[in-house]
């Protein structure tokens, strides 16, 4: 399998410092993400001629980023929810100039690190190991679906990193990082 991954485009919470985003925050492309996805859909398709499969994460950035690509490539999107970003409720629109809020929400910080417990210490969210696992999950049941194809996904800066951490394998204690921008 020939794997690409895209992050979407500037969505509205990444021109601020907000939790959300890299969250379920679920907000569309700013102008300059629309370009971005615009130039995105004119330039792959000259780097790869033909893909066989285009999946998209189901949140709203995402949904916007795919849209011109599928166009360009005369071909449909596939969304599934195991591409969403990390998930994370309680601090969905949280405003990061807060220099306490690693210390107020020191259990938020905590369940985002690879070492965390097995359970969710965040109401409605999702611990670092249930996140890897979901997109670990997604990458096993498309490898032998799409053996010997070209497949793009677009999707979120933590699901890249998540799947650098399943085909390098690094274990629950350790974790990629991958310094990504808006497409």
């Amino acid at each position: 399998m020939h794997l690409y991954l895209i992050r979407h485009g500037q969505s509205h919470m990444n021109t601020k410092e907000y939790v959300a985003a890299k969250g379920y925050g679920n907000v569309g492309l700013t102008p300059k993400g629309q370009r971005q996805a615009a130039a995105l859909a004119g330039w792959l398709p000259t780097l790869l001629p033909a893909i066989d499969a285009l999946y998209s994460s189901t949140m709203l950035r995402a949904r916007e980023t795919v849209a011109p690509l599928a166009q360009a490539y005369g071909c449909d999107v596939t969304f599934d929810d195991r591409l969403r970003e990390i998930g994370n409720n309680r601090l969905d629109h949280t405003p990061w100039d807060d220099e306490q809020l690693p210390t107020k929400w020191a259990d938020y910080w905590y369940s985002e690190r690879p070492f965390s417990p097995v359970a969710p210490l965040v109401e409605g969210g999702e611990t670092m190991m249930h996140f890897r696992a979901r997109v670990g999950l997604l990458l096993e049941d498309l490898a032998p679906r799409h053996r010997s194809q070209t497949i793009v996904l677009v999707c979120h800066g933590g699901v890249v990193e998540a799947t650098f951490d399943h085909v390098f394998n690094t274990g629950p204690w350790r974790r990629c990082e991958v310094w990504d921008r808006n497409t």
